[in-house]
């Protein structure tokens, strides 16, 4: 029912509620499902990334428009997912709602994540074969493909702690766009309330594990074109990367979103 202001988007304690309970779901969802779902959102970043490089390729822009409209093409994976509907990791990070209120075990918890992470990264590098086989990256001149090169020599070459930190600050950003797309009733609120957060995560250059799954692969199967700067890309730079940052998006998604609002209002409503 709206209310005297005119707005029917949930309240953050209904929020709340939804996210404990639509938590549960997912920690029980059969193996199966669980995996297709999961190929799906790598695939659905994997596109959202696939825009901002198209973006990224454009030295014309300028920097903050370069950074600010590749964040906003971005913003189409975390859509897809949400609307469309797909099992992403960082997303499911607020699990650890569900988990703190002991709706869910701990190994129900690890199972969703783990089984989930592996399909994130099926679905990102393999659409990023099929992207690699369309002949996308030949577009402005080769400029694509330089520019993935970049992306993925960056990411194989960044140490443990800023990697971390920025993975921390990347999915508090992504936690905070799906719990306020958790507000919305209509597919056009959802597209609002993801718009902004992810916008900002990507303008600020902050490392998303999934995402990654799509630009390091990608650089792999760009290395052999001789590019300068694909010395960097190595399957050893993929886990020296995803390591670090794994572990900043749980931190930044479970601890400082799931279980801070957990406190806030969960904690409250079983006392």
């Amino acid at each position: 029912m709206p209310d005297v202001l005119g707005s029917d988007a949930f309240t953050p304690a209904e929020i709340a509620e939804r996210v404990e309970k639509i938590g549960v779901a997912k920690a029980r969802l059969p193996l199966i499902p669980l995996m297709m779902l999961g190929i799906l959102a790598g695939a659905f970043i994997g596109l959202g990334a696939m825009c901002s490089t198209l973006v990224a390729s454009d030295p014309s822009l300028g920097f903050a428009g370069n950074r600010l409209l590749g964040g906003l093409v971005f913003s189409l994976g975390l859509f897809l997912v949400a609307v469309a509907g797909a099992e992403l990791f960082t997303g499911n990070n607020l699990l650890a709602m569900a988990w703190a209120d002991g709706r869910i075990t701990t190994g129900e918890v690890l199972r969703n994540w783990s089984i989930v992470c592996v399909a994130n990264l099926i679905g990102a590098s393999g659409l990023a074969l099929l992207v690699y086989c369309s002949g996308h990256t030949d577009m402005n001149h080769g400029e694509i493909a330089a520019q993935y090169i970049r992306i993925a020599s960056a990411k194989c070459s960044i140490s443990f702690v800023p990697a971390f930190f920025s993975g921390v600050m990347c999915n508090i950003l992504v936690c905070l766009a799906v719990w306020m797309a958790f507000a919305g009733r209509s597919v056009v609120d959802k597209a609002v309330a993801i718009v902004f957060p992810i916008s900002a995560f990507v303008a600020a250059g902050f490392e998303h594990s999934v995402a990654n799954m799509y630009f390091i692969p990608m650089g792999l199967m760009l290395k052999g074109s001789a590019l300068a700067g694909s010395e960097a890309i190595s399957w050893t730079g993929l886990i020296h990367n995803l390591m670090p940052v794994i572990l900043g998006n749980l931190v930044g998604g479970s601890v400082l979103v799931a279980l801070v609002y957990h406190l806030i209002y969960r904690r409250q409503a079983r006392a």
